[in-house]
């Protein structure tokens, strides 16, 4: 979106008289006469709509022949399938071409980051052709949108809370990756879209691992096909017993592999992501357990307990403690590669109900640590350790930090760059058998910003503290070794 003055706008409705009255064609017709692919393969080329985008269409548009149009529509797609192009496409429809007077169209996530994606596709689109472009206005910021004066409609961006979908007379409303909304929002918006004549509300996204979820729910609704206002389309590899790399699967699960989705990138994928996770979101399937986070054995086969860490090497620390009687763990990482993770400290109950940790031992293996090496950080979950986080801070200035492990948007890639770091054999450690144990205890858990670490249940004996202390100390190592060879400004 260009800056400064702008164009007057045309106050003249979209000319698509060219375009057939009513159902799927119209659709189509629409794509091809005026949306360009926004990015990738074959961008700025017109959006032809494949054969298996086209049976979407048919689902969500029939002809007024054939029956009514769905009030709710799900579809289930793996990623890398242009899933947000699509649902840019369908929204830009509704906003231009649906013959709507004041149509009301949402892009909806999780928050307004993941709304976003769609609604950012969208805006390209209009910037890539001139005749939408000049018939509306864009707007960014905390409040993105695409407003059509001459019809009076818009097309805007919103995080999934419930209190922000109240009040809305919607035409459309796209959901992006439901996985990750709550059943009351999916509530909220179908109560806001069943106001005019035609509305939709329309979810597109790859499986949950959540049987209680309101996918999951709304899947098996939809599998029944007895209600004629629910459409359903799910693409997945249906036969579970195959192997995560078998090519069939792929090409059964994917429609756009060997189109715009390359198999040699799906293929790096699958080197680098736990099984789990590939089948979900590469495979469309369905899991009903919840799996660890890495594969078994593995983190064991990267032990390299014959390499030791010099006196005065370069680390960095992560802390996780508990405030009673769960485990503490003090955890070192080595800045120069090969990375390394090696255990400083671990304090775990014993199983004594008046066991608490033993706060002292811990401030002065700190200390050592700090005496023994080149410590550049000491990142600390800060929960119950606030009095010795800050006095570890006096006596190492600019060297002690916060990092809350509880914060999504750094957690999830910090584990995300593990994963790939122990998959690759990039990452080694000490073998120390407390840390390998909670490594296999920590299970997976799916949020916006990628997976993080958790136990199996929240009240499980299993502790994770050393593994989530290791994810830390890397992630900082990380953040040091890519610093270096860049130059030092000393002001004086």
């Amino acid at each position: 979106m260009k800056g400064g003055p702008k164009a007057p706008v045309d106050m003249t409705p979209l000319d698509c008289s060219k375009l057939p009255a009513a159902g799927p064609k119209r659709v189509q017709a629409f794509f091809k006469a005026f949306l360009r692919v926004p990015k990738g393969e074959g961008a700025r080329k017109p959006f032809i709509l494949r054969p298996w985008q086209l049976e979407i269409v048919r689902g969500l548009y029939p002809h007024p022949n054939t029956g009514p149009r769905p009030r709710q529509g799900l579809v289930s797609l793996p990623r890398g399938n242009g899933k947000s192009a699509l649902a840019a496409g369908l929204a830009l429809y509704a906003l231009f071409a649906d013959g709507e007077e004041g149509a009301q169209v949402l892009c909806v996530a999780s928050d307004l980051r993941q709304a976003g994606i769609v609604f950012n596709a969208a805006r390209r689109m209009v910037e890539l052709n001139p005749e939408l472009q000049r018939r509306c206005l864009i707007y960014g910021g905390d409040n993105p949108r695409i407003y059509v004066p001459a019809t009076d409609s818009t097309l805007t961006a919103l995080p999934s809370d419930e209190r922000a979908l109240q009040g809305w007379d919607l035409s459309l409303v796209v959901v992006d990756e439901l996985h990750v909304v709550a059943e009351g929002t999916w509530n909220a918006m179908t109560l806001a879209s069943g106001k005019r004549r035609r509305s939709l509300a329309l979810a597109i996204s790859t499986p949950s691992d959540n049987p209680e979820s309101v996918m999951h729910k709304l899947v098996q609704h939809g599998r029944k096909g007895t209600d004629s206002a629910f459409f359903l389309k799910e693409f997945a590899a249906w036969t579970e017993d195959h192997e995560s790399d078998c090519r069939h699967c792929w090409a059964e699960a994917n429609p756009a592999l060997g189109d715009f989705l390359m198999e040699d990138g799906l293929a790096a994928v699958h080197a680098t992501t736990r099984e789990g996770a590939f089948r979900r979101f590469r495979l469309g399937q369905w899991l009903a357990h919840q799996d660890a986070w890495l594969p078994m054995g593995l983190f064991e086969e990267r032990t390299d307990a014959a390499r030791t860490v010099p006196d005065r090497t370069r680390i960095t620390m992560g802390f996780d403690g508990s405030a009673s009687g769960d485990s503490t763990a003090l955890i070192g990482c080595t800045v120069d590669e090969p990375h390394h993770l090696f255990v400083l400290g671990i304090w775990a109950n014993p199983g004594d109900p008046r066991w608490r940790v033993p706060r002292s031992d811990v401030d002065k293996t700190v200390h050592a640590a700090f005496e023994r090496y080149d410590v550049v950080e000491l990142a600390c979950d800060p929960w119950g350790w606030r009095s010795e986080i800050g006095s570890w801070s006096d006596n190492y200035p600019g060297l002690v930090t916060e990092w809350p492990t509880n914060t999504l948007h750094r957690m999830g890639p910090a584990t995300d760059e593990v994963y790939q770091a122990i998959v690759k054999g990039e990452l080694t450690h000490d073998g120390n058998g407390d840390m390998v144990s909670h490594f296999g205890n920590a299970v997976a858990k799916v949020t916006p910003h990628g997976d993080v670490i958790t136990k199996a249940e929240r009240w499980s004996p299993r502790k994770i503290d050393a593994a989530v202390a290791a994810i830390v100390a890397h992630s900082r190592s990380m953040h040091y070794a890519r610093r270096k060879g860049k130059r030092r400004v000393v002001a004086w």
